[in-house]
């Protein structure tokens, strides 16, 4: 497998007079971590109007920032025999139903145990575009969710599907418990970006924030708790997640963005005390379709409900509705 050895370059306008350099990246580039923005603007990699600056440097109107992205350094995940639960595979592709709580590829002080091990001792020669830590990977979901991942063997493969992706042609839906009472069905249109004061944090409030567009519908009425099918046209991150907390209905079970602090509101206690118990958002990846970039042909890819998620819908009254059906 081919490390990636070309480097990535951002280039921004500064359109406000005083603000810092590292406040301003860190709006404008969200997909970069503070320390990773610290790292870069220290190490030489960030210019303003051609010179290394500090991160404490005040902008001007007009300002060009440049930031320079090395390539990964060669720290190559290791092949790891774990279980996978193929949903579809052929010579290009696969796609894989992750669980809940299995990171998806390697990162600092997380090298092991992840998606992109099992995928490495599964697959002999996975796609090299998304580096030596996420080799085959074309999206990602967030460790806590479930459901259905794709992953490309080859470059032709992960370049066609990244294209989908981009392009809004795959269509993605979850299944999502949230807190509170819902009926119908939404549209929630806001753009997302990274939350101004918490690093970890999403919001639909972001001065930087990207279009993002969640449909949603009513499944079930459940004891407090209503089951959503979600389909969205984008991809931002924790976009559904930050979407229904905003809308007043958080993820059950999500520590990020308050469920539990809706759920200590519940009145009965039986079932408050229930949906406590969850210290992970109940978020599925359901189902997945797409134009295979080889075949030709449509694949509507399915991940089957985990006993997690299925026991939790009983639990708050759904025991015998079949409407979850593949």
């Amino acid at each position: 497998m081919a490390p990636v050895t070309e480097e990535s370059i951002l280039e921004f306008l500064c359109s406000t007079n005083g603000e810092r350099l590292d406040a301003f990246l860190s709006q404008r580039a969200p997909e970069l971590s503070r320390s990773r923005l610290k790292k870069l603007i220290e190490g030489g990699f960030v210019t303003v109007d051609g010179e290394a600056q500090r991160p404490s440097k005040k902008l001007q109107t007009g300002a060009k920032v440049l930031v320079r992205i090395p390539p990964p350094e060669p720290a190559e995940a290791a092949a790891e025999k774990m279980d996978l639960e193929i949903l579809y595979e052929d010579e290009h592709l696969l796609a894989v139903a992750k669980p809940s709580g299995l990171v998806v590829h390697p990162a600092p002080g997380n090298r092991s145990g992840t998606l992109v091990n099992a995928l490495l001792y599964h697959v002999k020669d996975l796609s090299g575009i998304g580096g030596v830590t996420r080799p085959g990977i074309v999206h990602r979901l967030d460790k806590d969710t479930s459901g259905v991942i794709l992953v490309a063997k080859d470059d032709a493969t992960h370049k066609a599907l990244q294209h989908s992706f981009k392009s809004r042609s795959v269509k993605k839906v979850y299944l999502a418990l949230v807190l509170g009472k819902l009926d119908g069905s939404g549209t929630l249109d806001s753009p997302i970006g990274r939350h101004p004061t918490e690093r970890k944090k999403m919001s639909a409030s972001s001065k930087s924030g990207k279009r993002a567009i969640t449909h949603w519908s009513a499944l079930a009425p459940l004891k407090g708790a209503t089951l959503l099918k979600v389909e969205i046209e984008t991809g931002r991150t924790h976009q559904i997640r930050v979407h229904l907390a905003e809308a007043g209905h958080p993820v059950v079970g999500d520590p990020l963005y308050g469920g539990a602090a809706r759920a200590r509101g519940i009145m009965d206690k039986v079932i408050r005390q229930r949906l406590l118990k969850e210290n992970a958002q109940a978020l599925h990846a359901w189902k997945i379709a797409f134009t295979h970039p080889v075949k030709g042909e449509l694949l509507e890819v399915t991940a089957p409900i985990p006993p997690r998620l299925r026991s939790l819908i009983e639990d708050l009254g759904g025991a015998g509705w079949d409407g979850l059906s593949p």
